[in-house]
C-alpha cells in the first residue's frame, strides 16, 4: 500500500493506493460514470475489456483518508493480432472530478507502470490524451502498425515499451486475452 499526500495546494487529504478489492466494484463503476460519462461503455477499449477480468495484480484503487474511492486504474491482457505478442491495455484511468489536478492520476499511473514492469510485462497500450500520457513515456510513434477494434482516434492510440523493442515488428488489431469473467459475475 502506498500512502502519499496529494498536492497540498489542491487537496489536503491523504490518498492510499492499493490493489483494488471486490468491495470497490460499485464505487468504481459510479466513479467511472461521473468521470467519463455514459458513453464510456461504447469505446473501442471497452470491447477488449468486456467479459474479462483485469490482468492479475494490475487493478488499483485510490482511497482518501475517509476510505472513499477517489481514483481507479486497471490493466488488461491483450494479444496483438492473431499470432502476436501479449501486451497490456491500460484503462480506464479515472479520478473523482472534484479532485482532478491533485496528483491522484499521476500516482495511479506510476504504480500501474511500475507493477506491470515488476511482473514482467513487455508493453502497455492505451487510447488517451497524448500530452498527459507522454509524461509516463507513452507515444503514438510505436503504434503505427497496430490498431484497435472499432472506431478510435489514431493519434490517441499510444504505447509504452517496458522492454526496449517489445513492439518492434508487431502488427495487427488488438484482441482480448486473459481471464474471462464467470457467468454469475457477468449477470451481476
Amino acid at each position: 500500500m502506498v500512502h502519499a499526500a496529494v498536492n497540498p495546494g489542491r487537496c489536503a487529504a491523504e490518498v492510499n493506493i492499493a490493489q483494488e478489492a471486490a468491495r470497490d466494484a460499485v464505487a468504481r463503476e459510479a466513479l467511472l460514470d461521473r468521470a467519463m460519462g455514459p458513453k464510456r461503455r461504447k469505446k473501442s477499449s471497452e470491447k477488449l475489456r468486456r467479459g474479462r477480468l483485469p490482468s492479475p495484480g494490475l487493478a488499483f484503487a485510490a482511497h482518501d483518508g475517509s476510505g472513499a474511492l477517489v481514483g481507479t486504474v486497471r490493466l488488461w491482457d491483450v494479444r496483438i493480432g492473431a499470432e502476436g505478442s501479449r501486451a497490456l491495455l491500460l484503462g480506464p484511468l479515472a479520478v473523482e472530478p472534484s479532485m482532478k489536478g491533485a496528483g491522484i492520476g499521476h500516482m495511479l499511473m506510476e504504480r500501474a507502470v511500475e507493477e506491470a514492469r515488476r511482473l514482467g510485462h513487455r508493453a502497455i497500450l492505451l487510447v488517451g490524451d497524448a500530452p498527459y500520457y507522454s509524461r509516463f513515456g507513452f507515444s503514438a510513434e510505436i503504434t503505427g502498425r497496430l490498431s484497435m477494434p472499432g472506431p478510435y482516434e489514431r493519434e490517441r492510440f499510444l504505447a509504452l515499451e517496458l522492454v526496449n523493442g517489445a513492439l518492434e515488428g508487431e502488427a495487427g488489431t488488438l484482441r482480448a486475452a486473459g481471464r474471462k469473467l464467470r457467468r454469475k459475475r457477468l449477470a451481476a
